[in-house]
């Protein structure tokens, strides 16, 4: 479970194929690199349990570097590109990373690094190095390609995209082990989702996050081939699947929906039949959507509920789902409860806080009191979402306990509402969030991203409305609908409502974080 060992059986077997570009890095090579790059660290004076970071855009040495630390028992620390310097600022000196890799595109980014961070030790650079930062090849290549000493398995520590405020560090304790023990997740891509080392697996999210990341790292230690969009579009990934025969995927539901979009020709146009998983995670997906998915791509899909955090892993397939629709799945490696505001046990169809009851230990790095927040009395952890069980213990997602609208003292949570309006044909993207309201504290607001902004008129937004109001109960749909050409989404799917509901609560006093 390591890649050096497909490296020898197999060294010309492709890692990674970038989708764009066609570069093409194989096993052998992979192998090669991350070893370098493991003593390259070590020269520098890193040991297990030290720290680098990295902050790129999704690229051909982005796995070498990854693996670079996991074979040598470091933390890595993969950040959004898409952050201001500021906020990378934050990260790096959060993290106590000692060593800093960025590329030859972040340029402008790192220029507004420049004096910052005292902590790094050493600064390297994908491609035409900035000043200050060393060419990352070309130091990769003055080091010996032979193994350390002892290499020991190392982890990453991602960071929450700090949608409610700071992000913080995930961080689970290093096992000690040899390099090449497989993680958890690897012997369940293997014997879930039936992967091996004939597998090719699609990736068309930012590795800077944590499940692309993290699976596409356990398809390497499988032995199979890792296709990696360097930018999701909806007809290049049909497109991809096709000419690469790909037999893994994992999306998120706004990729979804960006696919079915699409005119009929273009869906039709590609032949998606080698599939034989499609993932998909991170926000709950709207009922229609998966019914047309599976419907296009057949019994295929599978979706998970879990989080950075590892705490919990539920699970469903395609038949589980079409018998409970709207379900995440039930838990696989820990025990569910579901808990009111005074840490009581619900029963099946009643919402409230989901925890878990796993062995698994987390914490959040530098932040006692959020660590502390994501536990309960008895010990249970959770992830800050609300939900419920049904009688035969599948898990529905309600919403994240941070989006909750309180409207004249009920409580409405907004992914409902979102899931009718994205239905919508007019519509290419939605959130829901709440407004003042001087009566009810808060009111319900629709932000369309029609598809045509041409349609965003009034006429729009009442049908919008009606549209709603024609499925779920009137005290969840919008009040008022405004238009935007383009939402503040993060690309793994993830939207920035902090960022929209700023604009609606300068000047008052808010509930909401």
């Amino acid at each position: 479970m390591f890649p050096r060992v497909h490296a020898q059986k197999n060294p010309d077997r492709p890692a990674v194929r970038m989708a764009r570009s066609g570069e093409v890095v194989t096993y052998g090579q992979l192998d090669e690199r991350a070893t370098r790059g493991a003593r390259l660290f070590h020269e520098a004076g890193l040991r297990p349990g030290d720290h680098i970071a990295l902050c790129m855009e999704n690229n051909a040495r982005f796995h070498e570097i990854c693996w670079a630390a996991q074979q040598s028992g470091l933390y890595f620390t993969a950040i959004s590109s898409r952050l201001t310097a500021p906020e990378v600022e934050y990260i790096l000196d959060d993290c106590d990373a000692r060593v800093f890799i960025s590329s030859e595109s972040k340029r402008e980014l790192v220029d507004g690094l420049a004096g910052k961070n005292p902590g790094l030790e050493r600064r390297f650079m994908v491609g035409e190095p900035a000043p200050g930062y060393e060419p990352w090849e070309a130091a990769r290549d003055a080091v010996a390609a032979e193994p350390l000493d002892e290499e020991l398995e190392g982890g990453q520590m991602l960071y929450s995209s700090g949608t409610t405020g700071r992000p913080k560090g995930v961080k689970h304790p290093l096992t000690g082990q040899p390099a090449g023990t497989p993680p958890p997740l690897t012997a369940m891509v293997a014997a879930m989702y039936g992967a091996d080392d004939s597998s090719v697996y699609l990736s068309p999210a930012p590795l800077y996050h944590a499940a692309p990341l993290a699976f596409t790292m356990a398809f390497h230690r499988i032995g199979s081939e890792v296709v990696v969009m360097e930018n999701f579009d909806a007809a290049e990934a049909l497109a991809l699947i096709e000419a690469h025969r790909v037999t893994h995927s994992q999306w998120v539901p706004t990729m979804f929906v960006r696919m079915l979009k699409l005119p009929e020709e273009d869906r039709a146009r590609h032949d998606v039949s080698s599939l034989k998983i499609a993932v998909h995670a991170a926000a709950p997906c709207p009922i229609p959507v998966k019914e047309q998915m599976i419907e296009w791509w057949g019994p295929v899909i599978h979706e998970y509920y879990a989080g950075t955090e590892g705490n919990g892993f539920c699970a469903i397939d395609s038949e589980q789902w079409l018998a409970n629709k709207g379900s995440v799945g039930r838990p696989l490696n820990a025990k569910l409860h579901i808990l009111d505001e005074d840490g009581q046990e619900l029963p099946p169809g009643e919402p409230g806080g989901i925890f878990f009851e796993s062995a698994v230990e987390f914490e959040y790095h530098k932040a006692p009191e959020k660590t502390a927040s994501a536990r309960s009395e008895q010990g249970y952890t959770t992830l800050g979402d609300v939900g419920y069980v049904n009688e035969e213990g599948y898990l529905f997602l309600t919403d994240r306990k941070a989006h909750m609208i309180i409207s004249g003292g009920v409580n409405i949570y907004p992914q409902e509402t979102e899931n009718v309006l994205i239905t919508h044909p007019k519509v290419y993207d939605v959130a829901v969030i709440g407004v003042p309201n001087e009566d009810f504290g808060e009111e319900v607001k629709a932000v369309v991203q029609p598809v045509d902004m041409a349609h965003a008129t009034p006429e729009l937004a009442e049908e919008l409305i009606a549209f709603c109001r024609e499925q779920i109960s009137a005290v969840k749909c919008p009040r008022s609908v405004d238009f935007e050409p383009e939402l503040p989404r993060h690309p793994t799917g993830k939207l920035y409502k902090r960022l929209l509901r700023d604009r609606y609560w300068t000047g008052h006093d808010s509930r909401i974080v």
